[in-house]
Formats: C-alpha cells, structure tokens, sequence
C-alpha cells in the first residue's frame, strides 16, 4: 500500500512474495518473521491462510507497548532529560519557561506552562510533576495498525475455513519433476538407453534410499507406478524412524553422522 496508508486488515504484517507470503511484525525492536510457501502449503491459498494465523497468534501473543509505556521512552532529541518537558529559552539562551506536553488523542493535547520569571527555579519541578499527571491520563496499547484490537479481540479479519498441513521438502513437487510425484523421477543414462522411473529420498544425517525400475522389463506406465508405489513406502518407512527416534529418551540418541552416506537399490534388469 502507499506509504501512510495501512494495508487492509486480512494483510495487515503480510507481504505478497512470487514463492508465497511473508509476515513480518516489530515488536519493541525485535523481529517476529516467517515465510510462507505456496509449494509448502499446496497453493496461495492455504499459505496465506496459514500466514494469517501466524501473524493472528503473534498480534495476541506479543502485544505492543502500552501508550504510557511508548510516551516515556526518552527521544534522542530531548534536551530536558525528562520526556515531555521542554524550556523555551529567551534569545540569549536563557530559559524562560518549562512546559509540559502529552498527546492523549487527536483532538486532546494537554500542556502546561511554568514561567521562570514568576517560580524561578521550581518551575522546572512543577513541569515535571505536570507532566506525570498528564501521563495517568494516557491508557490503553499504542495502536499500530487497525486491524490489531480486532485481532486481539479474537475477531479474525480471514475465514476460519480448514488447515492443510504444511508439507515436508520431501513431499513438495519440484518444477522440473516429470511425474507429477515429489521424490520420482524419470532417467536415461543416454540417448539409446530406455530408461527407468526413480524413487528416492532423503533423510537428514542417514542419506538417501532409492530404488530404480526399468522401463524395458516393466513397461513405461508400470515403471513409473512401481516406483510411486516404492516412493510412498520411503517416506513411511522415514516417518516411522523419526517417529521412533521422538520416543527416544534423549540420553539414548545416536548423533548424528558428520557425513551423508548414500544406498542404492537398483532393479533395472
């Protein structure tokens, strides 16, 4: 949106990427960040949903700093040492007056002056007791963005339709996979060679498990159903180790290997 005006509530944190959503939220200096892939989730659609919690829960969960709080935050530019005091000097330099100023709302400014020529030095006290008065007065959170005392309230600006899982690297399909299934894939050793379908996959700290067909003993279509057949028993057989490894105590854990070892199981006949 054009600077000064906020984005609309259901994008309110979210930033449209070409891969998906980002979400990016500054709480009292620090950075609540995360992505959300289109290929992760399945389309735009569920990453954005998916994106929209996320930022949801951080809005709840990581509320920003209570105006009072936010009002006396010392500015690099206070010369005063106390936030929302300031003196008027004379042309000579001298300090005329102290005066305390505290924005409550648009249309309620509160600000009091303190003349040195009629309190002398107490005028500067006073204006700091002033200002502390004015401060009982300020309530609430600072308001960031419209969208936020909705969202806190738990009034989603998105619908609250069904989740899909966010998926593994291991079951995303990458653009140059010819068969429609993350982890198959077709290969020809050369031009004359038939070919065969591959399944294969990777396990973080073991290496990788695959398992070749050959179109020649198979036939192209059972080739390839063969190897999406093989390929879902990969991926059961790692969800079943890692779960295994979970329930593990963690004293019991082996570590993991410096290096990737790979294996090979090739049926091309």
């Amino acid at each position: 949106m054009p600077k000064g005006i906020p984005n609309p509530a259901a994008m309110y944190g979210i930033y449209s990427r070409s891969w998906g959503f980002e979400v990016s939220i500054v709480r009292n200096g620090v950075r609540h960040h995360r992505l959300f892939g289109k290929a992760s989730y399945g389309g735009a659609e569920q990453a954005l949903l998916h994106a929209q919690d996320w930022r949801d829960f951080i809005v709840r969960s990581v509320p920003p700093q209570a105006r009072r709080e936010r009002a006396e935050k010392h500015r690099t530019n206070n010369s005063t040492g106390v936030t929302g005091v300031f003196h008027h000097l004379a042309p000579g330099g001298r300090v005329r007056a102290w005066m305390a100023k505290t924005y409550i709302a648009p249309d309620e400014i509160l600000r009091t002056d303190f003349s040195v020529a009629d309190l002398g030095d107490d005028a500067q006290a006073l204006a700091i007791q002033e200002r502390a008065q004015q401060l009982k007065r300020m309530t609430g959170l600072a308001r960031i963005h419209p969208a936020e005392e909705a969202i806190r309230m738990g009034l989603s600006a998105h619908p609250p339709g069904p989740r899909t899982a966010k998926r593994s690297k291991s079951e995303i399909t990458r653009r140059n996979n010819t068969s429609g299934v993350s982890g198959v894939h077709f290969k020809t050793p050369n031009p004359s060679h038939p070919g065969y379908w591959l399944a294969i996959t990777y396990t973080t700290g073991k290496g990788s498990v695959s398992k070749a067909f050959s179109v020649k003993v198979h036939g192209a279509e059972m080739a390839k159903s063969l190897a999406i057949a093989e390929r879902a028993s990969q991926l059961a057989d790692k969800l079943r180790a890692e779960e295994e490894a979970a329930a593990q105590p963690v004293s019991q854990r082996k570590p993991r290997a410096r290096t990737a070892a790979s294996s090979a199981k090739r049926n091309n006949g």
